[in-house]
């Protein structure tokens, strides 16, 4: 029988770009004739039935929107299995066939708990970590990039005024691409990432050494959020090298902001194809993007998949960033 209501909703950590992909699963929903529901304050709002009707213009003027209309919590009781009961029932008392839920890994696990306990759900890929294995750039992640250019860019004006050093730690827990990428594209004279060990000696104060001995004079050093400790790495390479350094935490910073075009764009898509998804009958799939393509896993298989940092890029950064 061909499902007549969805939800959506966004968990989990907020990433810019959020806001158009509900934008568009209503629009693309209510195109094809569904009814749409928005289950506001993530799976904590599924459990209290805090669900609203959306129509046409509950969605209008929030594609260039950071954060997510529709909030987001994490939610301790939905983990247990009376949590994830509550929510079916509110679900089925609201006349809810099928879920769209935003967000990351632990967000699929909660559509994946759903989904084995016999409720439809459809994951889409947001976190600016881009860390979801299946998906080559998940929502956010092109804007968290382009935010901490930006912030690094204002930095470096500072430090080439003084001669100075500054250690940037960006968000990525266990996730370098963050770092890489922008370390790459902020010519940082060090890159140091989750994904391979680092020695402090070679890979920032030699580096810093060798730049000295080229004439350069002001530094920055990028640390991803899951190696930490960029105060401690501050005060460091001042006591090592006598070079004024600074550490500058990013922090949630990298998680507002507008969303770019290529966010919005691959948002979008993502939305659609998701409530496409839900009315072929398909349940427990990620929609992801891959060479341009949205293509969509089973979310198993897409939760064992495991995603490897481009050593090839970060190998031309180590030639490249001196």
């Amino acid at each position: 029988m061909a499902i007549k209501k969805i939800g959506v909703l966004t968990s989990g950590g907020d990433a810019p770009g959020m806001n158009a992909a509900v934008r568009a699963v209503v629009r693309t929903a209510l195109s094809r004739g569904l009814e749409v529901v928005g289950v506001y304050g993530g799976y904590d709002g599924l459990i209290n039935g805090d669900s609203r009707p959306m129509n046409l213009r509950s969605v209008s003027n929030i594609i260039n929107r950071g954060g997510t209309v529709l909030l987001s919590a994490r939610s301790p009781e939905f983990r247990t299995e009376a949590g994830m009961q509550k929510a079916i029932s509110q679900c089925l008392k609201h006349e809810i066939e099928g879920l769209v839920i935003i967000g990351g890994d632990g967000s699929f696990r909660g559509a994946q708990d759903l989904t084995r306990r016999g409720f439809p759900c459809i994951g889409i890929p947001a976190t600016i970590d881009n860390d979801i294995s299946c998906c080559e750039h998940t929502i956010g992640y092109d804007t968290a990039l382009n935010t901490c250019m930006e912030l690094c860019d204002k930095l470096r004006d500072t430090m080439q005024s003084h001669g100075r050093c500054s250690v940037v730690e960006v968000m990525g827990r266990h996730a370098g691409y963050i770092a890489l990428n922008v370390g790459i594209a902020i010519g940082a004279t060090s890159i140091i990432v989750p994904e391979v060990e680092y020695n402090f000696q070679r890979d920032v104060l030699d580096r810093i050494e060798m730049a000295q001995a080229t004439g350069k004079n002001d530094f920055i050093v990028v640390v991803a959020e899951g190696i930490g400790g960029a105060e401690q790495m501050a005060k460091d390479i001042e006591e090592k090298t006598g070079i004024v350094t600074r550490a500058t935490i990013l922090g949630h910073v990298q998680r507002g902001g507008t969303p770019t075009l290529s966010d919005r764009v691959l948002a979008s898509r993502f939305g659609a194809r998701a409530v496409e998804l839900l009315l072929e009958g398909k349940s427990n799939r990620v929609v992801a993007e891959q060479l341009g393509k949205i293509l969509d896993f089973d979310i198993e298989e897409a939760l064992a998949m495991k995603k490897t940092l481009d050593m090839d890029l970060y190998n031309m950064a180590l030639e490249i960033s001196i």
